[in-house]
């Protein structure tokens, strides 16, 4: 077999495996690139992914920090409406009750104003009353002392006189009116 034969044969036989010069350059030329990023890169690469991974862990952290803070700051306001709420609620029935006691207190003072009304009234109507019986006393005492005058011929100008007559004619006529009750 002549050599360019048999390096004929040799890349017809495994077109898949590469020459053993080749391989050995290649599999170096790989262990000196895998080495040189074991050394130089991947300790960076790790340094950005813990800094990565603890930026992460301190932002859950800290969410989880304002989420507890928040859930109390919640509760907080939850138990400030409440207080509001009950003070609102006491201050609307002491409202109510204030109300009703002003109610009450109005409706008595409108009753003593209305009671010292009637009780003026009836005294008005009292004085009235005894005017005008006083004024009809005059009026028939002097309409009887001319009637009399007329009758007997002679004047009863006397006021003295005058007096008694109509008082003496006014209280037989309101003893016949008692009797005839």
């Amino acid at each position: 077999m002549s050599p360019l034969l048999h390096i004929a044969a040799e890349e017809a036989q495994n077109p898949l495996v590469p020459p053993i010069p080749e391989l050995v350059i290649g599999l170096l030329a790989f262990v000196i690139v895998f080495g040189f990023l074991a050394k130089k890169l991947l300790p960076n690469i790790n340094k950005v992914l813990e800094q990565r991974r603890e930026a992460i862990e301190g932002g859950i952290e800290k969410a989880e920090a304002a989420q507890t803070e928040a859930q109390s700051v919640l509760e907080q306001y939850k138990a400030q409406l409440a207080e509001a709420r009950h003070e609102a609620a006491r201050l609307r029935q002491e409202a109510q009750e204030q109300g009703a006691v002003l109610i009450a207190e109005m409706r008595a003072e409108g009753q003593r104003q209305r009671e010292e009304i009637i009780a003026a009234g009836h005294t008005q109507v009292e004085a009235d009353r005894k005017a005008a019986s006083q004024a009809l006393r005059q009026d028939v005492g002097k309409l009887a002392t001319d009637l009399a005058g007329k009758l007997v011929g002679e004047s009863l100008e006397d006021h003295a006189r005058q007096s008694r007559v109509i008082d003496r004619f006014l209280d037989q006529l309101e003893e016949k009116a008692e009797a005839g009750r």
